[in-house]
């Protein structure tokens, strides 16, 4: 890989890698951006990458590297966006240069060993030469000694973690002034005028005995008076909080960040740390671009997600936002509701009904340590069918009946959870779009344009008119659901590696359809088959993972035009689990224009699973 010089972007995160970190990669001189995050790399981070002063981006999170941080990653100078080293087993100091990388704007250090004090190693050169940085976390590391006023005037520094540290002494008022005690708790031997964290003890003398007795009388009268306000406000408290209740919320979004009126139950951070044994690794259950989810228990025994979202990344909070309003608005089966949040200007939470089946992504590509154990055993074609209707019902009602119309534009496996009895519910709204035009003169193909143009979603899953600058539609969704029907048809990702050329999973099974459609069925299927003895029984099979096949390669057509509306699927689906269920009136695929005897007369009878 060294000897691709000209390679600018080398993204490998959220694999299985192992091993240790090629030093070849210091050959990389273009390189720009290194994305080595949430793998199981081991050993020491390599001198070589010291070299590399074209970087912008340095991201190694999430892995087993041991070791100190070397001295040779100063050499950085060009670092002009991150430097990530977070969740990982380092140890040992800081090195004495780090002030040499002046473009940095965010430097995560967090969930590691280091020891000694860190923030006196920075105390001359954070702000004197570190100018661009806006973002510093430290937490959850063994670093000791107080912490130094001179970071009163680090003015550009909008976010700062020290939380869960050795530091001690008091924290000093500019700190105090600018940032939450989310940034502070965790030190035991810290103290200050910050809530959660123990006020400095001060000796005072009095010079006479008669200032103690007036400082006494001045003390009562004062508490007295706050007393009768402190009343006051409570009455006035319980009538402000009738009147919300009562009132209805305005239907339409801000354009640019709205603002939560969510009337969630209140929840601390505190409490939300003690859910989670202090956000421990051993509660992690998920982690994404958008954040970790833990798994916590509050205090009245219920069990629950807790999902915290990264605040460095662009738009977190608009994201946040977003994500609040849409569950708040919509009422159903299929969709994910929230149960509380934590909102503050350093940490944001969302706290949601725990889902012990995990996600569908979790069944569909299950990491080699699941795949091995009983957790996740292979799913039925019933189940993949009765997913696909509950998705499509959620889907259904966000684009035709829900208060607010809503696009979801993320739809993929990973977003798609499933709780006890395996019940599917969409999730993570966090880039979802609202619908402008719902009761227009507009069919079924046009209703549903949003007024952002931006391409959104996750790549393998976006709806290909969306590349040239199309407006987000509910065919866009449409798009992204067949996608996932076919996944779950093949249990192939539509990233697979196998797609060269032009080559799309699309079509791929297209390619098979008229031909030997069992090479593209998933395996585990095909060996279930095996067990079906009666003929019937045998062609019901067939027929329903005909009928999945023609959705998927339906709803995935390149012209939004001519892909059904969720509307069209849902009732579709709804007929196929009937048929699947017994019923043989059931019929299904007419109210997408499709005959039935295009399946069942056709080559896709012709399985072979012997």
């Amino acid at each position: 890989m060294g000897r691709i010089t000209s390679l600018g972007l080398l993204d490998l995160s959220r694999n299985q890698i192992s091993g240790r970190i090629p030093a070849s990669l210091g050959a990389l001189i273009r390189l720009k951006e290194l994305l080595l995050h949430e793998n199981m790399l081991s050993g020491e981070i390599p001198l070589s990458l010291g070299g590399r002063a074209s970087l912008d981006k340095l991201d190694i999170s999430h892995n087993k590297l041991t070791g100190e941080i070397p001295e040779e990653i100063s050499q950085l100078e060009g670092l002009g966006i991150y430097l990530n080293l977070s969740h990982n087993l380092l140890q040992g100091f800081l090195p004495m240069g780090i002030d040499k990388l002046k473009l940095v704007e965010a430097i995560d250090l967090s969930w590691n060993n280091l020891s000694g004090n860190i923030l006196l190693q920075l105390e001359g050169c954070v702000c004197l030469r570190l100018i661009d940085l806006e973002s510093l976390d430290f937490s959850h590391n063994s670093s000791s000694g107080e912490i130094p006023s001179s970071l009163n005037d680090c003015t550009g520094l909008k976010q700062l973690n020290l939380s869960f540290n050795d530091f001690n002494g008091s924290i000093p008022m500019g700190l105090i002034s600018n940032f939450t005690n989310l940034s502070f708790i965790g030190n035991e031997h810290l103290c200050g005028k910050v809530p959660g964290i123990p006020n400095c003890r001060t000796r005072r003398r009095w010079a006479h005995p008669s200032k103690l007795v007036l400082v006494v009388i001045v003390s009562v009268v004062t508490a007295f008076l706050l007393f009768l306000i402190l009343g006051c406000l409570l009455g006035c408290g319980k009538m402000i909080k009738w009147k919300i209740f009562t009132t209805k919320i305005d239907p339409k979004w801000n354009k640019s960040t709205p603002e939560l009126n969510l009337n969630f139950p209140r929840i601390t951070y505190q409490e939300l740390a003690d859910a989670t044994q202090g956000f421990d690794q051993g509660s992690l259950i998920g982690s994404a671009s958008f954040g970790h989810i833990y798994r916590g228990s509050l205090q009245d025994g219920a069990i629950v997600a807790v999902k915290v979202l990264h605040l460095q990344t662009n738009n977190s909070t608009k994201s946040f936002n977003r994500e609040c309003a849409v569950p708040k608005r919509i009422r159903h089966r299929n969709l994910m509701r929230i149960i509380t949040a934590c909102s503050l200007p350093d940490f944001k939470a969302l706290v949601l009904p725990y889902m012990a089946n995990r996600s569908l992504e979790s069944h569909l590509h299950p990491a080699p340590a699941q795949a091995s154990g009983s957790d996740f055993p292979c799913l039925s074609l019933v189940q993949r069918v009765n997913i696909c209707s509950d998705i499509a019902e959620g889907m259904a009602y966000l684009h035709h009946y829900s208060p607010d119309r809503v696009i979801h534009c993320d739809l993929k496996p990973s977003n798609v959870l499933l709780n006890d009895d395996m019940t599917a519910l969409v999730s993570d709204f966090g880039i979802a779009r609202l619908v402008m035009n719902v009761g227009g003169n507009g069919g079924a193909d046009t209703m549903g344009n949003s007024t952002a143009n931006l391409l959104c979603g996750s790549i393998g899953y976006i709806a290909p008119e969306y590349a040239y600058g199309s407006s987000t539609t509910t065919k866009g969704d449409v798009y992204s659901f067949g996608v996932l029907v076919l996944e779950m048809v093949t249990r192939k990702r539509p990233t697979d590696d196998m797609y060269v050329g032009g080559l799309s999973l699309h079509l791929w099974v297209k390619s098979h359809y008229h031909g030997r459609v069992e090479k593209v069925i998933d395996t585990l299927l095909i060996m279930a088959a095996k067990d079906i003895e009666k003929p019937e029984d045998r062609n019901m099979w067939e027929v329903a993972l005909g009928e999945l096949i023609e959705l998927g390669l339906l709803c995935t057509q390149e012209a939004p035009s001519v892909r059904p509306t969720m509307l069209d699927v849902a009732d579709d689906l709804d007929r196929l689990k009937k048929y699947l269920a017994g019923d043989a009136s059931a019929t299904f695929a007419s109210s997408l224009g499709i005959s039935s005897s295009t399946i069942v007369g056709g080559d896709c009878r012709t399985l072979k699973t012997e």
